[in-house]
């Protein structure tokens, strides 16, 4: 679909993710110039009226929310058959990324992103919209860390990991309430069960139930209970632990009734770990099985009343009588008595009570200086404050370079006066927060930076080498290497690749060498030969390089091209020889000698021209004219005769 323009204004650029029912593509608003997300309804659901509706309608009613950690939906429509939601483009990951690549968070980071989460839920709460679906993969995670809240309402396939309500139910297996399995009504306190189970995922780095299939997940999350996330994870505070216990509790009236109500539990975990959860008056009113009241029960109850009631009249007919055989003499006595007693006795506890009191108060007076406790272990320090008679309180832990057990923060502070009994308040540390240092390699540097800013950490060293096979500015390798564990503060170094190399060789010289010597010499320079040949006259110059393309004595990059220029003997052609154009009249058989040369005075005859050599003529050329004869000496053949 890359190319299309939707609505005349969203031009659809790329896929970048793809769920049940629907197809999310990154676009550009050619109207606003910014990018976009757009949802496209899957075409096999563009027929069924009830999806399509359903779609828009609800689509609609999210765009009416505003909240920071609600993904904006921006537009709705339909084209050509094709039906899609334009939304907020959020540049991140989505938080099942984060939990792949971290396992478990440190509580405190959990707490803040459920926080995020919840304030989401309670924004659509109010505005009467369930979202039914809330995992990880449902969270976009910004480079800033700001948690967006995606896919509200939206209706999901019926797939193995996702099944849907009533006749369908919705909603992801893993993160299903009981109502959802069981098709039954469900409320907001639905989408807190689901977020209770991502944050059980988020601090135990796994999920409450697994099976192979989705019904069988169903019927755990109908059936069985919960471990408790504090077995996988003793980090886990127990104010934490019962929250999200709490949240996903099989019953929705034993949940948190509301967003606003978790929130508020969250937030006081994070400002104190040992604070208290509440749980909820005791079931004192709960419902009993007990029998009717009959008219004969409370007959019954009518004759026990009675029967008590007769007894005290017995016994106070009993005082009157004895009090009638008693003279008032006696009677007199035994009050005199009596009195003296009492008084006796209430000197006695009025002389005790004084003691303590002034003892208490001269006791409580004593002060005592406030040692330095900081740094120790809790046991050691506990026993310390007990030897002067005060109490160490845990009043939480934190995330710290010491070592677990450690004390890091006291209150009151070193060399304050307190009376004994004093409570001395400490933070513990529990040691640095364990991570899994993500795969860095084939990230670019400033990609890498994001993700480890993420999870607290960062990189403290860079070097840089050449590499042929990775790109300029990608990393190479990382220490330390992925899934290692490791904590904020340790030193991540990481070698980003320069790519390849610029290798320099100087050029040979391979003039007056054969083909394959020139050869040879430039590739052992790591050089590349184009051969050219060139014809010559010079034999010596045959199969022999004459020139080369780039001068010896040069650098240049290695693989570079250098053209050698090799000689083809040919053969020089002679000139065929040129006759005298006045010898036009030789006779047959005649052939001038070498040396012949007329004599002074005399005219040779027409056609008579001096030969080159001395060859016997065959006989003797007539003249047209009468000519003197010729001397006679050794070039004349006659005179042999």
């Amino acid at each position: 679909m890359e190319g299309i323009v939707l609505g005349n204004r969203y031009e659809l650029l790329e896929k970048i993710g793809e769920g049940g029912m629907s197809e999310v593509f990154k676009a550009r608003c050619n109207i606003l110039n910014r990018f976009v997300a757009v949802k496209i309804l899957k075409k096999q659901f563009c027929d069924n009226t009830d999806i399509v509706k359903k779609f828009k309608v609800e689509a609609t009613a999210i765009a009416t929310l505003s909240d920071n950690n609600i993904v904006n939906i921006l537009d709705v429509g339909s084209q050509d058959g094709i039906n899609y939601i334009v939304m907020e483009y959020v540049k991140g990951k989505t938080l099942k990324d984060i939990i792949k690549q971290v396992g478990k968070m440190n509580y405190e980071t959990a707490i803040s992103v459920a926080i995020q989460i919840a304030r989401a839920l309670d924004c659509a709460h109010r505005n009467n919209i369930i979202h039914r679906d809330i995992k990880p993969q449902n969270i976009l995670v910004t480079e800033d860390g700001i948690m967006k809240v995606t896919d509200f309402g939206i209706a999901k396939s019926t797939t193995s990991e996702t099944i849907t309500n009533t006749s369908t139910i919705m909603g992801s297996a893993h993160y299903l309430s009981p109502e959802q399995a069981k098709g039954s009504f469900i409320d907001c306190r639905t989408d807190l069960y689901s977020l209770g189970v991502v944050l059980y995922e988020m601090v135990t780095g796994s999920l409450p139930f697994q099976a192979d299939t989705a019904v069988t997940i169903v019927l755990k999350h109908l059936q069985e209970e919960v471990v408790p996330p504090k077995n996988l994870n003793s980090k886990v505070p127990d104010s934490l632990n019962q929250l999200i216990l709490k949240a996903m509790e099989k019953e929705p009236i034993k949940r948190y009734q509301s967003a606003k109500e978790m929130i508020a539990d969250l937030q006081k975990i994070k400002d104190d770990p040992n604070a208290r959860i509440d749980k909820g008056e005791e079931d004192n009113d709960h419902t009993i099985i007990m029998s009717a009241v009959t008219e004969q029960i409370l007959k019954q109850e009518d004759q026990k009343n009675k029967k008590n009631d007769e007894d005290y009249e017995d016994d106070d007919d009993y005082y009157d009588d004895d009090d009638e055989t008693r003279g008032g003499m006696n009677k007199s006595k035994i009050v005199k008595i009596a009195v003296g007693v009492a008084l006796v006795l209430l000197l006695l506890v009025l002389g005790v009570g004084a003691f303590k009191i002034t003892n208490s108060i001269t006791t409580s007076n004593k002060e005592i200086e406030v040692p330095n406790i900081v740094g120790k272990n809790v046991d050691d320090a506990k026993k310390q404050l007990e030897g002067l008679n005060l109490v160490l309180v845990e009043g939480g832990t934190e995330s710290s370079d010491q070592p677990e057990g450690t004390i890091t923060q006291m209150n009151p502070k070193v060399g304050s006066m307190v009376k004994e009994k004093s409570q001395i308040r400490v933070i513990v540390s529990e040691g640095k927060t364990k991570l899994k240092m993500p795969d860095l390699e084939d990230y670019d540097i400033d990609n890498a930076r994001t993700i480890l800013k993420s999870l607290g950490l960062e990189i403290t060293s860079t070097s840089e080498q050449f590499d042929d096979n990775v790109p300029n500015g990608q990393i190479i390798s990382q220490n330390p290497k992925k899934d290692t564990e490791v904590s904020s503060g340790d030193k991540i170094t990481v070698v980003v690749s320069k790519g390849p190399e610029v290798k320099l060789t100087t050029v040979p010289n391979v003039i007056s060498l054969d083909t394959e010597a020139a050869k040879s010499k430039l590739s052992d320079a790591k050089l590349k030969v184009s051969i050219e040949e060139k014809e010559t006259q010079n034999e010596s110059e045959n199969a022999k390089v004459i020139s080369q393309s780039i001068e010896d004595g040069k650098k240049v990059e290695q693989q570079t091209t250098v053209k050698i220029v090799v000689g083809k003997y040919v053969a020089k052609q002679e000139q065929p020889q040129t006759t005298n154009p006045g010898n036009t009249g030789k006779n047959p058989g005649t052939t001038p000698s070498t040396g012949t040369t007329p004599s002074t005075g005399t005219t040779p005859s027409t056609g008579k021209t001096p030969s080159t050599g001395t060859t016997p003529s065959t006989g003797t050329t007539s003249s047209t004219e009468t000519t003197p004869s010729t001397p006679k000496g050794p070039w004349d053949t006659t005179a042999k005769n």
